[in-house]
């Protein structure tokens, strides 16, 4: 998809203050700097879903980093099973629900996957793309960088595809359906409350909730009515691939995205970076990037994240309006604050707010120094 030709119909007069290094920069603990730097801009609407546009006024140099479907489709970057390759990092403790040692089999881990970046290329992992094939389907559970030409890595996954447990090879590759980010509800269960359990359970109502607005076959096979529909497939990427549902999704995301895509090339010079989402008249999520080509390389598989929440989410509330995105964008006073980092390559932020969570992936490469992604949630 072209995104250089977003917003062409949304011609507003902006204004800027000037930019701090990055917007979620810390201030103190549970706190982050303003997003007065950040303008939401009126909104694209369809159905009960809306998307409002934003737009700041810098924009950093992020070419040097590569993605995971660029890596997965040049071969640059391998994923595989625990068992298959070990990483060399140093193990932590589980935290919150993950319990990584729960879910051990033959070697191979549910919560664990390793990663080896053969690219010459620091490699920007975002939580909620999903990774197909193995011996189950995982999405990532929170945004990361690789440094180039890496060691293996250990990373942390949920599995996206309760049930199965085989696979003709522990290698992931790259497909059709790799190029694929989780909902909002299900990123949320990964990202803020990191607990397998909810994350199946979040997988399990968005395929009952697909089967139930598709025809069914005239037989239900065990497992429930998303089991019949799907031909017995616990994958949430397989069952985004069913040819009913990507009609149902591209319904609500092509007309998104011919919105977005037309009016973008007036606002590329404006520092266009990301979006605040609304579902069913109540705002849900935000993603902001560190630069308009960042945003673009994620666009296409962001609106369809965006636009099943929407299908899933069927009942129509009230609109949201512009004033509320952007004070959305602005409540960033949090009451707890966790830092993980690997020196000299990223610092991953988490703040926790009253309805709110955020999160900030800050690249600490030579000659970055600037936030690549923020991500903010509703609770």
């Amino acid at each position: 998809m072209n995104i250089g030709r977003l917003f062409r119909t949304l011609a507003l007069p902006l204004t800027f203050g000037l930019v701090a290094e990055g917007w979620w920069s810390l201030a103190r603990a549970g706190e982050v700097s303003s997003a007065s730097d950040y303008k939401v801009l009126a909104p694209i609407r369809h159905g009960n879903l809306t998307v409002f546009p934003v737009v700041a006024a810098m924009s950093h140099d992020t070419g040097a980093f590569l993605t995971l479907d660029e890596g997965l489709k040049s071969g640059d970057v391998e994923v595989t099973e625990y068992g298959s390759v070990r990483g060399l990092v140093r193990r932590h403790p589980p935290t919150g629900g993950m319990q990584p040692d729960n879910y051990v089999h033959d070697g191979a881990q549910v919560n664990k996957l390793v990663l080896l970046n053969h690219s010459k290329r620091p490699l920007l992992l975002l939580a909620g793309e999903i990774v197909t094939g193995g011996k189950q389907d995982r999405v990532i559970a929170k945004d990361r960088i690789v440094p180039a030409e890496s060691d293996p890595i250990d990373l942390d996954v949920f599995c996206v595809e309760p049930g199965r447990w085989v696979g003709a090879s522990g290698t992931f590759v790259h497909g059709s359906v790799n190029a694929a980010m989780a909902a909002p509800s299900v990123r949320n269960k990964a990202m803020a409350y990191k607990d397998q359990a909810q994350v199946w359970a979040e997988v399990a109502k968005t395929r009952e909730e697909m089967a139930s607005q598709i025809p069914a076959p005239l037989a239900v096979v065990g497992g429930g009515i998303g089991a019949g529909v799907f031909g017995g497939t616990t994958s949430y990427a397989r069952v985004m691939d069913n040819q009913d549902v990507k009609q149902k999704v591209d319904s609500v995301a092509n007309s998104v995205e011919q919105q977005y895509s037309s009016t973008i090339q007036q606002l590329r010079d404006k520092k266009a970076v990301g979006v605040v989402v609304a579902v069913n008249g109540q705002i849900v999520w935000a993603d902001l990037f560190a630069s308009t080509s960042l945003l673009e390389k994620y666009w296409p598989k962001l609106v369809r994240s965006y636009a099943t929440e929407a299908v899933v989410t069927r009942a129509k509330g009230a609109q949201v309006s512009e004033s509320a995105a952007q004070e959305f964008l602005e409540l960033l006073h949090g009451r707890h604050e966790t830092v993980d980092s690997e020196p000299g390559v990223y610092r991953h932020t988490e703040v926790t707010g009253d309805g709110f969570k955020a999160f900030e992936l800050t690249s600490l490469l030579p000659k970055t120094g600037f936030a690549l992604h923020v991500a903010k949630m509703t609770e």
